[in-house]
């Protein structure tokens, strides 16, 4: 009976995330058309944004020789937000990174940042304060259609990670790890695919938490 109650958590699960692309894709070609037609709004949008990068953690800049996803934590914080403006992703916008230091419990510094109760993310720095790895992890009632946020969040990232991409490419990117697939393995979701040197992968775990990772690949 516990079997049968995971397999159909992770139906509602996948099923909602199915429903919840098809809605974000319309939202975004919306957002685009937006853009197009309120050039004044999208510019106070856009100054938001930004003002909201430029407020904290001004201590991570860029070094000159980056390696990995070539950004530090604040560089990440700023192009996050950037996406988040261009797009009007309401809701989505950094403030402030938690960052944790490496220490003898903890080999490798990390970033966090809780966008509210059932959505956080947390990356991995290296020793050049270069990010490694970015995690988003969701969680909540799985009968209540808010995995919507969840994959704006999941596509914001992707954005992030390739500055030339558009809504679009980063819906293609989720297309290709298999989320809008109608025949899928409901009692195990762990698929992945690799763009441009990154790695994205997209996994349901047993007790039903959703996990986006990022990781560079050479």
């Amino acid at each position: 009976m516990r079997k049968h109650n995971k397999v159909t958590i992770k139906h509602i699960i996948l099923t909602t995330l199915c429903f919840a692309m098809a809605s974000i894709g319309m939202y975004g070609m919306l957002a685009l058309s937006s853009n197009t037609t309120q050039p004044g709004s999208d510019q106070a949008t856009q100054q938001n944004a930004d003002a909201i990068s430029d407020q904290s953690n001004n201590d991570a800049s860029t070094p000159t020789d980056s390696t990995g996803f070539q950004m530090t934590a604040g560089d990440f914080r700023n192009k996050f937000n950037a996406a988040v403006g261009k797009y009007r992703l309401n809701g989505l916008a950094i403030t402030r990174l938690t960052m944790n230091e490496s220490s003898t419990d903890q080999a490798t510094s990390t970033f966090e940042y809780a966008f509210n109760d059932e959505l956080r993310m947390i990356g991995i720095v290296n020793a050049d304060e270069q990010i490694q790895e970015i995690k988003l992890y969701g969680t909540g009632n799985v009968n209540e259609p808010t995995r919507g946020v969840l994959l704006t969040a999941i596509a914001t990232l992707i954005l992030t990670t390739h500055s030339e991409y558009t809504y679009n490419d980063a819906q293609d990117v989720i297309q290709d790890i298999g989320l809008l697939e109608r025949d899928v393995n409901q009692s195990e979701f762990d698929e992945t695919t690799v763009r441009d040197g990154f790695q994205y992968r997209f996994q349901v775990q047993n007790d039903g938490t959703s996990v986006f990772e990022i990781t560079t690949v050479e």
